[in-house]
Formats: C-alpha cells, sequence, structure tokens
C-alpha cells in the first residue's frame, strides 16, 4: 500500500480523473471514450463543486512534504497545486456570467470546430454523439440562468459581444438543419448504418440544441443587451469587483504575479525595441526606413498579399517541412507524433489541435483561409513556426509522448508557457535560418508586434479604462496589422481578459531563463540541453519552469 503522505503520484492520477470527468469533451479529443455522450456543465451549482474540488485538491498538495519526494515528484506537487489554486481562483471571479455573449470562442462558434475533430472510432461512440449534443443543449440553457445571475449582480457584457452573438447564433437558427455545423463530424465506424444515424442527429439539433439556443439568443437580445455595456467601458474594471477579476486572470494566464501596470509596461516597452528592428530592416524590404511607410507597404502592397487560400495550405506544410529536417541540430527529443496542415473556413486566423494520445490523430496546424487576402505573405512563416514546428506541436506532442510522469502533467495547459514557447519559436526559428528571407524576417517582427500590443491593449482596456477604440487606434498605430485585423483581435483581448498577455509575458521569461543559463555554464552552455529542460516535464508555471531550467542547466 502507498504511504498517503508521500504518494503524490496518486493524488495526480486522482486529480487527472476529476479533469475529465469534469472536461469530458477534452476527454474525447485525447481519444478516452469512457465518457462520450456527455458535456460540460455551465450552471452556477456545477461551478462552485468544482471550486471546492480545486481548494481541496490544492490543499491535498500542499500538505506533502518536499523532502519526503523526489524531483519529479516536486515538480508534480508544485504544478498541481498551482493549477488548482489559479483555476479556483478564476472560477471564483464569476466570468462565466458574462462568457456566453462571445462571438470569438462562443459555443456557436467552436463547437462546429469541436465536433469535426470528435473521432468516432465504435458503433457506440457514435450513437453516444446524440446524448453528447443533448448536454451542449443543457449548456446554452445554463449560460441562459449565468447570464441573468450576472444582470442581478450588474455583471453585464460588452453590447457589441452581444449584438454579433446574437447575429451568429441567428444565421445559425436561420439555416437549415441538415447544413447544421454539428452535423459535420469525422467518419463513422465501417458497416455503420450512417445515414440513419445523421437523422437521429437531425432531430437532436432540431428539437433540442436548436431551441436552447434560441433561448440564448432571446436572453442576449431581450434581457440583456439593453443595458450591456458600452463602447467606452468594454473593460472588467468597469463591473463591480472586476479590478480582482482581472487579477484572476493575469494570475491565470500568465503564471505570475506581475501587476497590470508591470505588464502594461512591458508591453510599451517591447513596441519601442521592435519600432528600431523593422527600421534596420525596412530598407530591404519595402525600400524605407520610414515606421508608417513600413506599415502602409505590410498592409497594403499587394505583391505582400496572398490571393489563394491554398497556398496558404501548402506553403505553410513546405515551411513545417523545412522545420523538421533542422530540429535534431536543435532538439535533443522529437515527437513521435506527425503534424498536418489544414484549412477553416472558421475560427481563429490559426490554431492548433494536439495529438489523440491513442494514436488516432496526429497534431494538426488549422490556417484560416476564408479570407486569404488578409494574410500577409510575410506572417505565414512565423506563424506556421509558431503553432506548428518547432512551436506548439513540438512542446504538446512531446508533452503527450512523456514517460515516468503523471498524466495530467502531459496533458495541462499552462497558457504563458504554452504561448509563450509558441512565441520563443518565432525568434528561435531565425537562429536557426528557417526565414526564406527578409520579407519572412519582417513578418516574424509583425507577429512580434501583436503580441506586444496585446500587453499594452488588454492591460489598458481591462485594467486602466480604455475604450474599444482607444485599444483599436494603438495596435493600429504601433503595429503593421489593417484596422479591420485589429478589430476582430481587440474584441477577443475583450471577451477573454487576460489570456493575450500570456504570449509576450511567456516569451520574456524563457529567454530570460536562457540568458541566465547561458551566463551560469558559459561555454559548457548546451542549446539541445536547454530546450530538454523547458520540454521534458510538460507544461509549467514559469516559477517551476525557473525552478527546473536552474536545477537542470546549474
Amino acid at each position: 500500500m502507498s504511504d498517503p503522505l508521500t504518494d503524490i503520484d496518486a493524488l495526480a492520477d486522482e486529480y487527472w480523473a476529476h479533469y475529465l470527468d469534469t472536461y469530458p469533451t477534452e476527454a474525447h479529443l485525447l481519444g478516452d471514450y469512457a465518457k462520450a455522450g456527455r458535456f460540460e456543465q455551465a450552471s452556477r451549482a456545477a461551478e462552485d463543486r468544482e471550486i471546492d474540488a480545486l481548494r481541496e485538491f490544492a490543499r491535498r498538495a500542499d500538505a506533502f512534504d518536499d523532502g519526503a519526494l523526489d524531483e519529479k515528484q516536486r515538480i508534480t506537487r508544485a504544478v498541481l497545486a498551482a493549477d488548482a489554486t489559479s483555476k479556483a481562483d478564476l472560477l471564483e471571479a464569476r466570468l462565466a456570467e458574462i462568457a456566453p455573449a462571445d462571438p470569438i470562442f462562443g459555443m456557436q462558434v467552436s463547437m462546429p470546430i469541436v465536433t469535426g475533430m470528435l473521432a468516432l472510432p465504435t458503433a457506440e461512440v457514435a450513437e453516444a454523439l446524440a446524448d453528447t449534443y443533448r448536454g451542449v443543449a443543457a449548456h446554452y440553457r445554463d449560460q441562459v440562468e449565468r447570464l441573468r445571475e450576472g444582470k442581478a449582480r450588474g455583471w453585464l457584457p460588452a453590447a457589441f459581444a452581444v449584438e454579433d452573438t446574437v447575429k451568429q447564433i441567428d444565421a445559425i437558427l436561420d439555416s437549415p438543419v441538415s447544413d447544421d455545423g454539428l452535423l459535420r463530424t469525422t467518419p463513422t465506424p465501417d458497416g455503420f448504418d450512417a445515414d440513419a444515424w445523421r437523422a437521429r442527429l437531425e432531430e437532436v439539433i432540431s428539437s433540442d440544441v436548436r431551441p436552447a439556443m434560441a433561448a440564448l439568443r432571446d436572453a442576449l437580445r431581450d434581457e440583456v443587451l439593453a443595458d450591456a455595456r458600452p463602447e467606452d467601458k468594454v473593460g472588467l474594471r468597469w463591473l463591480e469587483g472586476g479590478d480582482a477579476a482581472y487579477d484572476a486572470t493575469l494570475r491565470y494566464f500568465t503564471t505570475t504575479t506581475k501587476t497590470a501596470q508591470e505588464i502594461h509596461d512591458l508591453g510599451l516597452a517591447q513596441v519601442e525595441k521592435l519600432a528600431d528592428e523593422y527600421r534596420a530592416l525596412g530598407p530591404e524590404v519595402v525600400g524605407s526606413d520610414d515606421l508608417a511607410t513600413i506599415f502602409d507597404a505590410m498592409r497594403n502592397d499587394p505583391k505582400l498579399h496572398f490571393s489563394n487560400g491554398q497556398d496558404l495550405v501548402d506553403q505553410s506544410e513546405v515551411a513545417m517541412q523545412r522545420a523538421w529536417d533542422a530540429m535534431p541540430d536543435w532538439f535533443e527529443t522529437l515527437p513521435q507524433a506527425p503534424c498536418g496542415v489544414a484549412g477553416t473556413m472558421t475560427g481563429p486566423k490559426a490554431f492548433y489541435f494536439p495529438p489523440a494520445t491513442d494514436g488516432s490523430r496526429g497534431g494538426t496546424f488549422f490556417v484560416n483561409i476564408d479570407d486569404p487576402d488578409s494574410w500577409g505573405i510575410f506572417e505565414l512563416e512565423s506563424m506556421a513556426f509558431h503553432e506548428g514546428i518547432p512551436g506548439h506541436h513540438l512542446q504538446l506532442a512531446i508533452a503527450g509522448e512523456l514517460q515516468g510522469v503523471p498524466e495530467f502533467r502531459k496533458h495541462i495547459h499552462n497558457s504563458a508557457y504554452a504561448e509563450g514557447w509558441g512565441l520563443y519559436t518565432e525568434r528561435l526559428s531565425d537562429e536557426m535560418g528557417l526565414y526564406s528571407g527578409p520579407v519572412d524576417r519582417m513578418g516574424m517582427y509583425a507577429a512580434d508586434s501583436m503580441r506586444a500590443c496585446r500587453l499594452v491593449v488588454d492591460t489598458g482596456l481591462h485594467a486602466l479604462g480604455w475604450s474599444r477604440q482607444q485599444a483599436i487606434d494603438f495596435m493600429v498605430d504601433n503595429s503593421p496589422l489593417k484596422e479591420s485585423m485589429c478589430r476582430p483581435e481587440i474584441d477577443r483581448y475583450i471577451v477573454s481578459p487576460g489570456q493575450a498577455t500570456s504570449y509576450m509575458v511567456g516569451r520574456v521569461e524563457i529567454q530570460r531563463m536562457r540568458a541566465e543559463a547561458e551566463a551560469r555554464q558559459g561555454d559548457g552552455f548546451s542549446i539541445k540541453a536547454f530546450h530538454s529542460a523547458v520540454l521534458d516535464n510538460g507544461s509549467l508555471p514559469l516559477g517551476v519552469l525557473d525552478d527546473v531550467v536552474r536545477t537542470r542547466l546549474p
């Protein structure tokens, strides 16, 4: 029998089982089909139960004596305690009361994408999808109640988010059920009566999901919109208790104790540094070192933009293959799972889905090809390196294939670690000589501009009280993004407070850890060893990662 005072691994297994039970869709995506047919709950009661459970996990983790644990167990204890605490803090911010008004990542946007990723390996799993969709309908109905709870205490979403969500739901409800995005599933098993099954799904969507969506639409339009926050008060600071809620988001997403003002100032410093880099490379790319001229060319020169969506997919595949060929010189461990590229007409501009643990699906870099003209030729390679190789795919696939660590550490997501690594690899790719030329290197600066501006505008909106237009203007003035691209970016930061700060905070911290390791080790420093120290323990809070790097590279 294990010793309860030293068996942190048993607690970690219990924590992971709890996570999969709470997030059955995530379990399905990872290839665990035992919970197929269930869906996440959104009620206040479910949220309270989860907060209590997380607090108890954190308490139990904190009770362990580090002196009785080995190195891997100490890391496990620290990660579990930090993760459970920050998640509980975030849930206690009650952002679920305004979350249903979300035209960027809301259920009406995300579920058709998720549906297309849910493997259906057996008839039983396929049949369970009808129950999953009934759970989706229940989730929508719970969101209605959360909106009402928020309104009762003066917590109301931004008006534009309400209006845009209503429009999206209207468009879905006005379309034929036979065209519903929830019917765009993965292939069914051989010999399965897919037509009869599809008819059963259509009936659930028609009789349960769509009425629940309509109820959410009605609540947003008829109960919330009239009192929703105007354009000049879209940030959390305009809500009672909003400052504390925003602080919780920053702790959760950055895994640091940096204040909003510290993050704001860091962003301003990065913006200033990037201006000098643009001016140095500008003459070679656009024939000028004038920042306004450089930005104008990057926004408007047709020669610097795509016109064909398939080109985005094809060139991403070429870039990632070039990166893969260079991996052995920079990394000790390479993932077994492949990484593919797929075009999509919905969702963010680019995003990544990790492999399934059962090997049924590799990693996938999704590139949005709906509006190819919005893609600068210069930005594609940096995006492919960030989302695919050596970015998120290398990071998440290696984590999923780790041996000798608790399962939850293979899959847990710390945004500052994950996005910080992705952004770090954009600059690393320059060191590796992966960019095709000066134009593509300029795209690396463009990606940095977006992430640096995020620090300024996210904190500006939610801590300093900026208006929606003030944030848009700052990003237009300090990056090569067109205003038409800045607007949805700003809207994303408004409806997802704090998350956008994780990228540059994480990148800066990883770079700091590397610089300090280089200074400690001098000629003995190995970039391969540094990358192993960063990657071979899974996703870590930045403080824990710092300790690991110092231990591994003294």
